[in-house]
């Protein structure tokens, strides 16, 4: 299914992307959902890293709190 879209674009991209699918001899539409499907993976993986260094800091606060309650259990430990 294809949903029809309208956008303006600025005059520079026009023309490029115009030079552009005209040296590929790529329909314009087809060019144009390539790039969005292209910039859309690109960006979920920009969030996915994100989210990877949000919860690798949370995991990291949790080590660190843990590995400090081990060491405290470990001194009472006697020898």
């Amino acid at each position: 299914m294809s949903k029809n879209l309208s956008l303006k674009v600025r005059d520079e991209i026009f023309i490029e992307t115009e030079d552009i699918i005209g040296k590929i001899d790529k329909p314009r539409n087809a060019y144009i959902n390539e790039a969005l499907h292209y910039y859309n993976k690109f960006m979920k993986r920009k969030m996915m890293k994100q989210l990877l260094k949000k919860e690798s800091r949370m995991v990291s606060v949790s080590s660190m709190e843990a590995l400090h309650e081990l060491e405290l259990i470990e001194d009472e430990i006697p020898e």
